[in-house]
């Protein structure tokens, strides 16, 4: 199985703690952060991995090479300037051959059942399969709706606090997808999913996932995976 490793932004909110890497470079005890993201990936049989690199690049490939040292394949798409998630999705397509394929973000660490989310997307047919996650406060991110696996409503916006269910980060899409995404800097969250929601021509499903999860785009979070690991919260 293949996936793409969202690597790219600036990271501009951890840079008083990391200003010398990429943020998914910042160090874990002895390794990158994106490591564990990797090596959580390789656990669930995803083997192939494209980097999709922007911002101090070189240092990924640098470290990750050609992915012999982890037991996976590696190659890497580089933005010249900033494509948005769904323009770095389509640039790093070009190197994606499976017909279904995952999509993370690299500076976070989700524990998903990898394996319920294929079943579901090839029984359904699914165009895109999205892993949702359940929060206290939607009004924080935006609320996305499953009725029953299907896709209803996505980055809905809520007036006051209230718990329910939102965007994870992690997707699963058929390659076809990669051709319906314009040239240039486009959203995936923003400008795509709603895009394909509305228009109603495109299967969109998901599941609700309670695993760990952790984005290190803060420095209190960034942090606070150093202290999981150290207790031994997270292994991978």
């Amino acid at each position: 199985m293949q996936a793409v490793l969202l690597a790219g932004g600036l990271g501009t909110r951890l840079r008083s703690v990391v200003a010398d890497r990429p943020k998914p470079m910042a160090l874990i005890e002895d390794k990158p952060f994106m490591e564990y993201v990797v090596r959580e990936l390789k656990n669930h049989g995803i083997t192939e991995i494209v980097f999709a690199v922007g911002y101090k690049g070189s240092m990924v490939e640098e470290y990750f090479g050609d992915g012999e040292r982890l037991g996976i394949k590696v190659s890497y798409a580089y933005e010249e300037t900033l494509l948005g998630t769904a323009g770095a999705i389509k640039n790093a397509g070009r190197l994606v051959t499976d017909e279904r394929f995952f999509v993370l973000n690299a500076d976070t660490f989700y524990q998903i059942q990898y394996d319920r989310l294929v079943k579901m997307s090839q029984e359904k047919n699914l165009d895109m399969a999205l892993v949702l996650r359940e929060v206290p406060d939607v009004s924080r991110y935006g609320r996305a709706v499953l009725e029953g696996d299907r896709l209803t409503a996505f980055d809905e916006k809520t007036e006051g606090a209230s718990p329910g269910t939102i965007n994870g980060g992690v997707y699963y899409m058929k390659r076809a997808l990669l051709d319906e995404i314009p040239e240039g800097k486009v959203s995936l969250e923003h400008d795509m999913i709603p895009k394909w929601l509305s228009g109603g021509e495109k299967a969109l499903g998901g599941i609700v996932n309670d695993g760990y999860f952790i984005d290190i785009g803060i420095p209190e979070d960034y942090y606070r995976f150093i202290d999981d690991v150290e207790k031994g919260a997270v292994t991978v």
